[in-house]
């Protein structure tokens, strides 16, 4: 049996602040934990459209971003496939608009990934600075524990860098 294609996509503009906390999710991601060969951390940045083939190419995709919602700033978010068009709507960023593009075009391709969204209402999101925001910075590692528990929820197995 094939294992399913996992990409794990963070995205955002690191240079305006808390806007950048899924590439930094992906980051620390990278540093702290081994992934089998088909679980891929894809720093997805501003690309967008661009990541169609990255999309396309998952059987399950695991976006990490900054969301607003209207709530407090830290609040941490998780949406789901049938809930993300609705729920992102609200981001004005153009990276994400041409991410749900993305995926629009996946279907169209005919692989459409089991897609969830974890994110972090941001504090700040102005330009320039490439420090995330207190809030959203202690929110770092209870990001990577969602991710984490989406791999947990698909059996894949990972370890601790610290276990190596």
């Amino acid at each position: 049996m094939k294992s399913k294609r996992i990409v794990i996509l963070g995205v955002g503009n690191i240079l305006l602040k808390d806007e950048g906390v899924g590439v930094r999710v992906i980051e620390k991601l990278g540093e702290q934990y081994r992934f089998p060969d088909n679980v891929k951390l894809v720093d997805g940045g501003t690309l967008g459209l661009q990541l169609l083939g990255t999309v396309a190419d998952a059987d399950c995709l695991i976006v990490v971003d900054a969301v607003r919602n209207e709530k407090p700033p830290g609040s941490l978010y998780r949406f789901e496939s049938t809930d993300i068009p609705h729920r992102v709507a609200y981001k004005n960023s153009l990276h994400q608009v041409d991410l749900l593009e993305a995926l629009a075009m996946s279907q169209v391709i005919g692989n459409t990934p089991e897609t969830v969204i974890v994110g972090v209402e941001p504090e700040d999101i102005s330009p320039w600075g490439m420090e995330l925001t207190p809030a959203v910075r202690e929110k770092v590692p209870e990001l990577m524990k969602l991710v984490l528990k989406e791999l947990d929820r698909l059996n894949i197995k990972y370890t601790s860098t610290e276990e190596t």
